[in-house]
């Protein structure tokens, strides 16, 4: 069984590989896509599990699939940009070996970001966010991790400039209020760090902001609760941990939960029924 769902995936990322390179033209009724009213579909990592994660590959294919939102990580580098990596480390994802914050801009932008994915990657650079905004603003949903923030002094404040900068205060479509009632070109910040999701809300706050909820915070008390809802939109949850009755509290409290993170077709289906918001996958489309 395990032979032949390895044998599936595969085949499934050959697949789609050789529809980027041929630049087949996807549309919506290739995948299974859900209704207007279901939930959001946010690309985790980008398409990551079809293309390089956190690279312009996989946030483009995510665009070409039809996701919702791309989600990705951000990282402060040791002059201060903000780069889009999701490890603390380069080793897993890059040519190099190192701490993220050990290297400037220029030495992160020199490495190798794909090649460990597929040797036909070879080349797509570790990405900033300014790149990341510049290229997708207005055009689909920005969800940005803000990652190991104590290990980054100032990061949400660097975020926030470059927010501004774009203008997205003004320009995204639908969002509303700090109640999360953004659009599909809209932006939301996240971080499992509460203090710096708080922050965050503090220096932004017509942007919604989502808490993380591992294994370890969980269960919530009523009162947490309570005090994450006075300046988080989304509740954020690992899918193994969501059930009727924790979406069922979030929604009582106005606020929204999405689920994290979806690799299979029937943990999808699973989340859909609970009835959450958002669903983060590596494979949007499925």
């Amino acid at each position: 069984m395990m032979a032949n769902r390895k044998a599936t995936y595969v085949w499934l990322r050959a697949g789609m590989l050789l529809l980027i390179l041929c630049g087949a033209a996807l549309t919506v009724s290739a995948f299974s896509r859900y209704a207007a009213e279901g939930p959001l579909i946010i690309a985790h990592r980008g398409a990551s599990g079809y293309a390089p994660e956190n690279t312009m590959a996989a946030f483009e294919l995510a665009e070409r699939l039809d996701a919702d939102f791309i989600e990705f990580d951000v990282r402060m580098s040791k002059d201060g940009e903000l780069v889009i990596i999701h490890d603390e480390t380069v080793d897993r994802t890059t040519n190099f070996k190192g701490n993220v914050r050990q290297f400037t801009l220029r030495e992160l932008q020199g490495m190798d970001a794909a090649s460990h994915f597929h040797p036909l990657y070879a080349e797509q650079p570790i990405v900033t966010l300014p790149e990341v905004m510049s290229r997708f603003a207005g055009k689909i949903g920005m969800l940005i991790e803000i990652k190991d923030p104590r290990a980054y002094p100032g990061i949400e404040e660097k975020v926030a400039e470059i927010v501004r900068r774009y203008d997205l205060l003004q320009g995204m479509e639908g969002t509303k209020d700090s109640a999360g009632t953004e659009g599909s070109a809209g932006i939301i910040i996240q971080s499992f760090d509460f203090e710096s999701a708080r922050k965050i809300h503090n220096l932004l706050p017509d942007i919604p902001v989502a808490v993380l909820i591992h294994a370890k915070q969980h269960p919530l008390s009523g009162g947490t609760l309570d005090k994450l809802a006075s300046f988080a939109s989304y509740m954020n949850y690992s899918h193994d941990l969501l059930d009727k009755e924790i979406v069922r509290e979030i929604h009582d409290r106005n606020r929204k939960v999405m689920a994290w993170t979806i690799r299979k077709k029937q943990d999808m289906e699973r989340v859909k029924k609970l009835g959450v918001d958002g669903i983060i996958t590596d494979y949007p489309g499925i």
